[in-house]
């Protein structure tokens, strides 16, 4: 097994080099694609390195919506999800039809989109966010409303840290979800020295029993601090492959091992080999949602 992933690493980078390709990975991604991949990051970060790319191939391991925003950031561009099938459970919370409804019942209100969600969806928003920097994009925003789409969880962070009026849609991430008061009560009993952190994807009351609450970038410059060095981690749990790979040392512990995403999970290193391959499957974004979709990014990404 060790054999076959050096030959199909080195096949990759064989690839990736012809085909003048770059290789993003999500910190949910699998340990064995988050090495092979350019750059590992949360969905900002991996945002922020698509628009700044000048590689002729974007290679996103990630689910279908962060494609999608590649695409909307670089579409003269080929734009490659490894998987097609991977989606992601909270974009499919909300569509484009429904948020046109729910503005019309809020006339004049002030769309805040997590990335979190469609290209569709986010051409009918104002600003984008994403988990690390929603409370920044908030605060920017002169207006004292705000519609927030499509995670109640985050948008309930974002609210109890701004002070703004939230209307939020009922969305939510079915992984985050899983993570449950219990399950940070047992981590502490069985590691009471370890510091917690959680994602804001996650429920109030298990983000109220957390030392801090943070995007996966964030958890990341946390479990680096001198100061850390065992940590419970409440978010997804293949983060920690990363957090151990940059820690040698310390100790971090998932918050559950059930917070597990399916579809980070649809994307292994031979998906990502016959992507190059075949330059497929290709993700892109219909011109003129791409163009209202940008508005919204690019609103997001100038506030950074």
């Amino acid at each position: 097994m060790v054999s076959r992933n050096v030959s199909l690493e080195q096949r990759i980078r064989e690839l990736r080099a012809e085909r003048h390709a770059v290789i993003l990975a999500h910190n949910y991604q699998r340990g064995e694609v988050q090495d092979i991949a350019d750059f590992v990051g949360d969905s900002l970060e991996l945002s922020q390195k698509a628009a700044a790319t000048d590689a002729d191939v974007i290679v996103f391991c990630g689910v279908h919506f962060m494609a999608e925003t590649a695409f909307i950031l670089n579409p003269s561009r080929t734009v490659l999800l490894p998987d097609a099938g991977a989606g992601c459970p909270m974009s499919n919370m909300i569509t484009a039809a429904q948020l046109i409804a729910r503005k019309k019942e809020l006339p004049g209100v002030t769309v805040v989109t997590y990335i979190n969600s469609s290209a569709a969806v986010k051409a009918e928003s104002d600003y984008c966010c994403t988990s690390a920097n929603g409370v920044k994009v908030v605060q920017s925003i002169a207006a004292d409303e705000i519609l927030f789409v499509p995670d109640q969880y985050l948008g309930d962070f974002i609210q109890r840290r701004t002070g703004k009026k939230m209307h939020l849609w009922p969305g939510y991430c079915p992984t985050h979800v899983k993570i449950t008061p219990e399950d940070i009560n047992r981590a502490r009993r069985e590691h009471p020295r370890a510091r917690v952190v959680v994602h804001p994807e996650c429920r109030p009351e298990v983000i109220a029993l957390a030392d801090d609450a943070l995007s996966t970038s964030g958890i990341i410059r946390y479990a680096a601090r001198p100061d850390v060095s065992e940590l419970i981690v409440g978010t997804e749990v293949e983060i920690i492959h990363r957090l151990k790979k940059e820690n040698p040392g310390k100790a971090f512990y998932p918050a559950s091992t059930k917070a597990v995403c399916p579809n980070m999970k649809k994307i292994t290193l031979d998906k990502v080999l016959a992507s190059l391959e075949k330059m497929a499957p290709e993700v892109r974004v219909p011109e003129d949602i791409r163009v209202r979709a940008r508005a919204a990014v690019d609103r997001m990404l100038a506030i950074v």
